[in-house]
């Protein structure tokens, strides 16, 4: 079983501790309680595999596109098995990012299309610099 400080913790996920702490502070995380015992290293939080699994499903869903916000959501619906709330939000996720993909297209195309129009000038302004320019 791991029993990890915050700083392993933050290492197991590939984040800084102050990523941990955030977690903390917007709730998608616990805080462990402090042991008692002597002296200093009896009183360190230790942080364990289920934490670490809730820290990698944070690093999954945000690498998803998802919110904090709405990672907060996921892991609320996760205790209830609410799967159509689920697919919901998913189904949110995937309209923002066809709708980013659709931007994306588009500029992609017009970049496409300055290009071209800057090759085949030979004299005068850059179409490029002179639409950045406006």
């Amino acid at each position: 079983m791991a029993d990890w400080t915050i700083a392993g913790l933050a290492r197991e996920g590939g984040v800084g501790v102050e990523t941990i702490r955030y977690y903390q502070r917007r709730g998608l995380l616990g805080t462990p309680e402090r042991p008692q015992g002597p002296g200093r290293a009896g009183r360190i939080r230790r942080y364990g595999e289920k934490d670490a699994r809730r820290l990698r499903f944070i690093r999954a869903a945000q690498q998803a596109g998802f919110t904090l916000e709405q990672i907060g959501a996921l892991l609320a619906l996760d205790a209830t098995d609410d799967r159509a709330q689920v697919r919901e939000l998913a189904r949110d996720r995937i309209a923002a990012l066809d709708a980013q993909i659709a931007a994306l297209q588009k500029a992609r195309a017009s970049l496409d299309h300055l290009a071209r129009e800057c090759g085949s000038r030979a004299a005068g302004p850059c179409p490029i610099l002179t639409f950045f320019d406006h």
